[in-house]
């Protein structure tokens, strides 16, 4: 029963997730937030929202673990995402065709993310009323690190094939808040369901609750994130489609910040498993190796795979083994 309700709430969150997406375009067309939002700010926020709320769940049933394995999963997974669309699309060289501003994302989520490791490694138990300061850092962090990418892309940047302008019979903003508050409460109800499943599926198999949450929550989680990444390869707008996926990593840093205002046991960091730090530094490496991929505009291919897709897929299937090898979160 676990696994079944397991893929059923799954199903239900990626599509929600997905409808996420659509309302978070339309409002941010129809606002004229500017390009950055639509890829790299809020259509990753948009479907980044299931991590946020699974983790809350996890608080509530009480496996902080899962939470912290659902984050830094979540940024290992996007990596991985970003590989699999560079092989889908093989006859384009996806990180060398991007513009070298999302390195400025890749940088802020590698900051953000090594605060996080030092506040679990260093336990230092710094608190503001119920919250962390190391939490209260990313939050702050994470605003002043967009205010740097929307500087960079107003000074012209923009989002390729993507049009700010409405087409006729586009979605009014009402429709696009309507449907985006709808949605939202729809995850609100279901992710319980997820993480429940969850939490009895590491009960049944062993393998503890941080690791189902770094291997198996965080792939659902981020599902919705490889679509809208497909989508927006369709109609050519490579930027949207990776400015997305690092934007979904620094945002889960910023998630992991507001996830301490529903910890209420303590600080949040403190209270992680210390053997989440080689999580993050999975993390961290596999996102530097995009940020190199993204910066060496150099061809390097083996028949018809980027050396940079190989390195990040193969880097990855390595870090999930020496994860479970060390029982992380068990």
């Amino acid at each position: 029963m676990p696994w079944i309700r397991f893929l059923l709430s799954a199903a239900v969150v990626v599509f929600a997730a997905i409808k996420l997406a659509e309302y978070g375009d339309i409002i941010a067309v129809r606002t004229r937030l500017g390009g950055v939002f639509v890829g790299t700010i809020f259509l990753a926020g948009a479907t980044s929202l299931p991590e946020l709320l699974t983790s809350i769940s996890a608080f509530r049933a009480g496996v902080p673990d899962l939470a912290a394995g659902n984050f830094f999963g979540s940024n290992m997974v996007n990596m991985l995402l970003l590989a699999l669309v560079d092989l889908i699309n093989y006859q384009v060289p996806l990180l060398r065709r991007i513009a070298i501003s999302h390195a400025l994302t890749a940088a802020l989520t590698t900051v953000l993310m090594l605060i996080a490791i030092i506040s679990i490694m260093a336990d230092v138990n710094l608190m503001l009323g119920w919250m962390g300061v190391d939490s209260l850092l990313l939050i702050f962090l994470y605003f002043w690190g967009v205010w740097l990418i929307q500087r960079e892309n107003n000074s012209g940047v923009q989002v390729e094939g993507v049009s700010m302008e409405p087409a006729e019979g586009f979605p009014t903003l009402r429709k696009g808040v309507l449907g985006f508050a709808g949605t939202a409460v729809l995850l609100i109800l279901v992710v319980p369901q997820l993480v429940q499943a969850s939490n009895e599926i590491a009960a049944i198999t062993g393998l503890g609750s941080g690791f189902v949450g770094t291997a198996l929550l965080s792939l659902v989680t981020s599902l919705p994130e490889l679509l809208a990444a497909l989508a927006a390869m369709r109609i050519n707008a490579f930027d949207m489609a990776v400015g997305n996926l690092f934007g979904s990593s620094v945002f889960n840093m910023l998630a992991l910040g507001i996830a301490d205002v529903f910890y209420l046991n303590g600080r949040f960091l403190g209270d992680i498993d210390p053997d989440f730090a080689l999580v993050g530094l999975l993390g961290l490496l596999l996102i530097n190796m995009a940020l190199v991929g993204n910066l060496a505009r150099v061809e390097r291919k083996v028949l018809f795979v980027e050396l940079d897709t190989l390195a990040i897929l193969i880097t990855y299937l390595l870090g999930m083994y020496l994860l479970f090898l060390r029982g992380i979160g068990a």
